[in-house]
């Protein structure tokens, strides 16, 4: 087993010392710095637009990954790639025309993400599959952190990994919400290979420990 691409979530980081929590994330094990674009519309909350992107990216020295929970994403994948995204997921939920938006966001020179719901079948990435860097699964109802890990993330993974696998594609697995030390080799074992972690490790009294934890695990 590889070791794990870790990316922390400034989701749950505290946006009052913002520059302050982005050079602990710098100084620490961590792989990437994941960024979830929430509008409202797509999912049941506002996070943080295009001036937060440009502010983390000024202090950071990790990669971006943006995750765009919005609709009609195609309309923002230039700007959010300008505000400093190495990485751009959309959601195969808010995408109509998917492979069209994966060629934008690869034309632009980003990595090409696609995020799937809790409810949504793997099944539905099979034409796209060999087309992407990167797959992220919800393993919670996206729109709010804190939420409880959905056990049936699992069995999901295994599917994807065998999808990706069989179709000879590249495809990085990550894993977006609930992830903890618990579930974290679990989730590895499965197929997954970025583990994306929020409120477990800003809510730590050392998050830079909980990283390095999470990195170690294998």
């Amino acid at each position: 087993m590889q070791t794990p691409v870790i990316a922390p979530s400034i989701l749950a980081a505290d946006f009052g010392n913002l520059e302050r929590e982005v050079k602990m994330i710098n100084d620490s094990q961590a792989d990437w710095i994941h960024v979830d674009i929430m509008d409202g519309v797509f999912v049941p909350n506002f996070s943080m637009g295009l001036p937060v992107v440009e502010a983390v990216k000024r202090h950071a020295k990790k990669p971006l990954d943006v995750h765009l929970m919005i609709v009609n994403p195609d309309h923002y994948l230039a700007a959010f790639c300008k505000a400093g995204a190495h990485s751009i997921s959309v959601h195969v939920e808010a995408c109509p025309h998917l492979h069209s938006t994966i060629q934008q966001i690869k034309a632009l020179g980003c990595k090409a993400g696609v995020a799937i719901n809790p409810h949504t079948p793997v099944v539905q990435l099979e034409n796209i599959i060999a087309d992407i860097d990167l797959v992220c699964v919800m393993s919670v109802n996206p729109g709010f952190g804190g939420q409880k890990f959905i056990e049936h993330t699992y069995r999901k993974v295994e599917k994807l990994k065998k999808m990706i696998l069989d179709a000879n594609a590249s495809a990085l697995i990550e894993i977006d919400g609930g992830v903890n030390q618990q579930n974290a080799k679990p989730l590895l074992d499965a197929g997954a290979d970025v583990l994306v972690a929020g409120n477990f490790v800003f809510s730590a009294a050392n998050p830079i420990d909980v990283i390095a934890r999470l990195k170690a695990t294998h």
